[in-house]
Formats: C-alpha cells, structure tokens, sequence
C-alpha cells in the first residue's frame, strides 16, 4: 500500500507526527528571538537526556560528523589512541583517528561479543608510563547487535587517566546512559536514532578534563570547534547555520521523551527487545548474539534459515508487508539480517513485524511452526 511502508532499521527510524508537523512549518530565522527561545529549551532538554551538567553541542551534521569532532578536536597527530572494535561501527574511531595523524591500536573482539573489561583492564594497566591518551568504544554496536558495559569500561579508563571517547549514537535515548555519573569524558549521538527524528543533527558532550584536553589541541577542528559550539551554548544560538527545521522538531520529541520519562523509555526499548527476541526463538530462527545480557535493546540480528537468501527475506517484507528491515554489513553482509525496534516503536509494530517475518519466510518455503517444534 503506498505511504503505507515502515522502517525496522537501525536509523532512520519512524518520526511521530508531532515532530513532522513540526518540521513542516516554514523555517524561523536562525538569529530570530523566537528560535533563540526554542534552541534554549532544547540545549536544557538535551542535559536531562544526556544525564548531564555539561553542555551538549548540536552539530548539523550526521552521527559521525561528531565521532570526527571529538577527535579533532581532542587528538593531536602522535598521540597514542586504544580504540575497542566489536564491529563496524566501533571500528570508525580508528579509522578518523588514524586520518588525524594519532598513533592507533586496535583491541579486536569477536563481531558478535562485547567488550571484555578484563582484557581492557590488562592492557591499561601495561601502559605503566601512560602513553595512551585516548580510549575509543562503542555503547551500542547495532552491526552486530550488542551493547557494551560502558559504566564498567569508562571507569577502567579513568582509573587509568586516558579520557573515554564513546559512540552513543543508538543509545541515548533508548539505553541507560548516565554520562556525569559513569565519568564518560565524551559521548556523542544522531538525531535519527532515539531523538525520533529525520537525519541531520548530531550531539557532543565533554567533560571539563576532556575541555582541558581540548585547550592543548594544536589544530582544533573550525566547523565542529568545541569552543565555538561552548559560546553558542551560552548565548542560545549556534557557531553556524543550523537546520532550523529539525531543532523546531526535535523540541517536540524531546517533550514526548520527557513524558514518557527516561525510565518509561528504558522499559519501553528492553521490553520490544525481549519480545523480538522470543518471537524469532520462537519460529526455530537462530540469533546472532545468543547472550541476552549483552543483547542489543534496539536492534536484533538474525541468521536466515538454511536455504532461504537474507536478500529474499527483506525482498519479501518489503514488497509483500512493506517493511523495511536491515542487512548484515561488512563481512556479515546477506550473513543475517536486522531488525530494529528503535525510537518511535510500540509493541504493536513488534507483532506486526514478527508476524509478517513468519508469513515472508512461509512464502520462501520456511515453516515456522514446525520448525519451532522440532528445537
């Protein structure tokens, strides 16, 4: 049915309609007192979600545009960055360090698994006369489906002295994240993730160790500049023009956030999880990540059934249920697929999803029920 489809992916994910109502009214001006008003609101907003004191920078830009404002802003060329790859997307923070000139090492853990903090432990604890400055990871890694215990590994970083430099972008907003009390030193995030939003912003905090860092940065980034953005912040504006459009909807999604309450929001993700989780199971389907303790709350990776191609399940639901779900990436590419139950998502899209995974995969020859019954 046309204007019917419905995205189960990672991001984008689905936007209310009072955040697309919002976004369609005709642009303010950036420097007007009335969008000063509405970008004073939303940097106080972005604090409570943040669980944070600091304030949180918006760039116009996508989720990455702050992964790379973190380390130009921060890295100087030479300097020593340990960075913690669980899969394809915690593996981009060695790649823009290493564009920045930084001396990078790679701790590689099996795609699929978490971080193990032993083994980070181990190898700070050999760094005797610290020379790693900087330790990049991911909270959640959504090409794999796992979430990292960042409370835990932020504070094996700090207990070392490097500053933690951590990927959220599918986790505000949908998973714990308490940046001030975890002493995460940088976080970032995308709009197109929990914010419930279209793409095009990004978010950054830091801590005042990592703003020290960053006033001994030789050659700071001009458009993501901490110190510009930091200004801004104070004076209820920004460094640039920003997309007006998508800050005047994400003021709206950011006061659904705060009815629903982080709390309520945390429940909610975990909850669509749990039952995505059980519903595949369910059908005889093999997850990709079996641990439900490092299981991701906002997407789910699946193995195809023997036979049946990853490009024929999403075919099917796309053109037969019109819903759209992921496929594997890099080396797991047509290896599983994603679905994800991110942002704007109630349990009826869930059920509406599972059954519609089960009606595809019958189509493809694939019987669910029976194959349920002999596992």
């Amino acid at each position: 049915m046309k204007d019917k489809q419905f995205l189960m992916i990672p991001g984008p994910t689905p936007v209310p309609e009072r955040a697309l109502l919002a976004m369609a009214r005709h642009p303010l001006g950036h420097r007007s007192s009335e969008f000063s008003a509405i970008i004073q609101e939303v940097y106080q907003d972005l604090k409570w979600l943040f669980q944070t004191g600091e304030d949180v920078f918006i760039y116009t830009s996508s989720g990455t545009g702050a992964m790379e404002a973190a380390i130009f802003n921060l890295v100087n060329p030479g300097d020593k960055v340990l960075s913690l790859v669980i899969g394809n997307f915690s593996e981009r923070w060695a790649k823009i360090a290493g564009m920045r000139g930084a001396e990078v090492e790679k701790i590689n853990f099996d795609w699929g698994q978490a971080v193990d903090p032993d083994i980070l432990r181990e190898r700070l604890d050999q760094d005797i006369n610290k020379e790693i400055k900087f330790v990049t990871l991911i909270h959640n890694e959504t090409s794999t489906g796992v979430t990292n215990d960042v409370q835990t590994l932020a504070k094996i970083i700090r207990e070392h002295g490097a500053l933690s430099i951590v990927d959220g972008v599918t986790s505000i907003g949908a998973i714990p994240v308490k940046t001030d009390e975890w002493g995460i030193d940088v976080i970032v995030s995308g709009s197109q993730k929990g914010f419930m939003i279209p793409p095009g912003l990004a978010f950054l905090t830091c801590s005042p160790k990592a703003w020290k860092v960053y006033e001994n940065c030789k050659n700071p980034s001009f458009y993501f500049n901490f110190g510009a953005y930091k200004k801004s912040v104070a004076e209820n504006t920004t460094p640039y023009t920003p997309n007006v459009s998508l800050i005047v909807a994400l003021r709206e999604s950011l006061n659904m956030m705060k009815e629903e309450g982080l709390d309520g929001i945390y429940c909610r993700h975990a909850k669509l999880a749990r039952m995505m989780r059980a519903g595949i199971r369910s059908m005889g389907l093999k997850l990709f990540v079996e641990d439900d303790n490092t299981a991701s709350s906002v997407i789910t990776a699946i193995y195809p059934p023997e036979g049946i191609s990853v490009p024929d399940i999403r075919k099917t639901l796309n053109k037969d249920y019109d819903i759209v779900v992921a496929n594997g990436q890099a080396k797991l590419k047509d290896k599983i697929f994603r679905m994800g139950h991110l942002g704007y998502v109630s349990e009826r899209d869930v059920i509406t999803a599972l059954g519609a995974l089960e009606a595809s995969l019958a189509k493809l020859g694939y019987d669910a029920k029976k194959q349920a019954v002999s596992i």
